[in-house]
């Protein structure tokens, strides 16, 4: 668990919330946009954002990386 208990991915600058092809976010998910897209098995297919929750946390953390600092 994080030690921090504002150290969540909501807060982490990196987090893009989840919209639909309608615009409307997708619960409490978001996309990490901290690593570059994860690539897919398939040669046609195309690489993917890692969906996570507003609530989970990464390594990544630290002063700098929250959201609007």
């Amino acid at each position: 668990m994080a030690t921090n208990p504002s150290a969540n991915c909501r807060s982490c600058r990196y987090f893009d919330d989840h919209k639909l092809n309608a615009g409307a976010p997708q619960g409490e998910e978001g996309l990490c946009r901290f690593n570059p897209p994860v690539s897919q098995p398939d040669p046609q297919g195309h690489g993917l954002w890692p969906v996570v929750s507003s609530q989970d946390w990464c390594g990544h953390f630290s002063p700098e990386m929250m959201a609007g600092e």
